[in-house]
This record gives C-alpha cells, structure tokens and sequence, in this order.
C-alpha cells in the first residue's frame, strides 16, 4: 500500500489514534500530515508505504477550517479542553461589525504562538510547561490568511470560515477575534475542510474506510500538485541511479519550484528542485516493485 489516504478524522480521537487503527489492518509504515487536537475533526491526510516519503512536500500545504467562537470565557488552553481563567460579558454584535473585524485579520501578520503547542523549549514541548504552570515568551511567527468570514449563530457563539497559512493557530485567532469583539473567548469547535488540495469532499470515515469505502491516492496523485516532467526510460534509469548530469537536460523551472520526474509507466520516480538557479534531486523513488500474484 503505497500513497496517501484522505480520513475524516472523528472527534474524541488523537491523530496518533487514526495512524494505529489504519497500520494495524494495512500492516504498513504509516504516518499523518497536520496533527488535529482531539476535540477536533476533518481532513487528516496519512502517508502509507512509499507515500511516507512525500510528507516533506505536503507539509507546508495551506489550511481551511470552520468552527465556533465561544465568547464571554477564555481558557487556559484557548480551546473547550481547558480551564477557565477568565470571563468577560457577551458583547452585542453585529453583522457589519463581524465583517470590519474580519477584514482587519486579511493577509500576513504575526502570532505569537500559545504555550499549549507542541513546539519545543531546550528539548520539551511547551504544553508539558504549560500544564506544569511555566510560561515562557514565545517569538510571534508570522502566518497568512487569506480568507475569514464571522457570522453569529446565537448568543455568545460566533461561527466562523477561515483559510490559512500553515502554522496558523486557530485557537489564537479565536482569542483574537474574542478581544476585538471587545470580549474573551476560546474554540469551541473546530473541523479542517481543507489540507492543501485534498478536501473534505473527498475524505472518508473510519467508520466507511473499515467497511470498504475510500481510495488510497497513489504517490502521482498525492502530488498533483507538483508539475510533472516526463522522461524516457534511459532518463529514468538514470535517475534511480541518482545521476545528477541528467538534471541539467531537464526544462527550466521557476525559483523555488519542486517538480517530480514521471518514468514511462507513470510511476514517480523523482521529486527534484530548483536551488537556486538548477534542478537538484530533492528524493529518488526506488524502482517499481514487480507485481507478485
């Protein structure tokens, strides 16, 4: 089982929980891309076989969530999961207000990230320090949204559609949105519609995926994304052999760019990139294994 398969991770699970429940019936190197809390839902892509070493080319996919703002009681981790520390009376809103706020949060800006997040300091994820009361400054991080629509769903619950950068935490906007509202506030629900170019249109429950459901995306289609630059079979032979003078016939690329090299069959048989001004290989893909009856 090679490439990618698109779960609809449920709430009440960990990503950790889906990886286990998918690699103990597939009996195959299994691994997830974005890591969801918990509470939340939505599109969580998981890497099988092969598909485990184009992780580093999905990794740094945009983001597009929906979910709810709950005002008036913020949370120690910002979320429904924590305590609450603080609490502030529910403001009247309106629906140009929502739509003025909105707006301000359109584009780049910094975030400094909250301490019950998995980045470390000297070696520890900052939650351990977190929930053994230790706060310690974080650097703001700079994260891109491109699109952030509020509307109010009832009393004290703002419903919200957001499409990002990686890096975003919506449990930061959340509180955000919550003090520009001139209130607190903390996620109350969160579910991930979009990672990169997978969808949740095109996810499946585990629930369905166990019973028969759902497509396991082979390595091409998991980086459709990618261009794709077709060799002959002399060209592909090279490049499983890591021939770097073959990079130089290829066609030029644009700065940055990440590209994967299609042998004759249509099997990946490379991912390369350009740094800065030629193609390098970024990972050769072994040769396709014959079919076994």
């Amino acid at each position: 089982m090679d490439g990618l398969l698109i779960v609809d991770k449920p709430q009440g699970m960990t990503s950790a929980d889906v990886v286990r429940v998918v690699k103990r019936r597939l009996h195959c190197k299994t691994g997830h891309l974005g890591t969801l809390d918990p509470f939340a839902s939505g599109v969580l892509p998981l890497c099988l076989g092969e598909g485990t070493k184009v992780a580093q080319f999905l990794n740094t996919a945009d983001k597009a969530y929906t979910g709810t703002i709950r005002l008036g009681r913020g949370t120690d981790t910002g979320d429904l999961t924590g305590t609450v520390t603080e609490m502030a009376p529910l403001p009247e809103v309106s629906a140009g207000q929502l739509e003025q706020v909105a707006a301000q949060f359109l584009g780049e800006r910094l975030q400094t990230p909250p301490m019950y997040s998995a980045i470390k300091r000297g070696g520890m994820p900052l939650y351990k320090l977190a929930r053994q009361g230790i706060e310690v400054e974080r650097a703001p991080r700079r994260v891109r949204i491109d699109r952030l629509e509020l509307c109010l769903q009832a009393a004290g619950a703002i419903g919200f559609s957001v499409a990002c950068s990686k890096g975003t935490y919506i449990r930061v906007l959340a509180q955000e949105v919550a003090g520009m509202l001139q209130s607190v506030g903390h996620l109350e629900v969160l579910r991930r519609t979009r990672f990169g170019s997978f969808s949740i249109e095109e996810a499946t429950t585990l629930e369905a995926w166990e019973h028969g459901a759902g497509t396991i995306l082979g390595v091409r289609e998991s980086l459709r994304d990618l261009r794709e630059i077709q060799l002959d079979a002399l060209a592909a032979a090279r490049v499983h052999r890591g021939d770097t003078l073959l990079l130089t016939a290829l066609p030029p690329g644009q700065p940055n760019e990440i590209a994967k090299l299609l042998g004759p069959g249509g099997d990946v048989v490379a991912v390369v990139a350009m740094a800065p001004r030629s193609w390098r290989f970024a990972r050769v893909f072994g040769e396709p294994r014959p079919a076994t009856l």
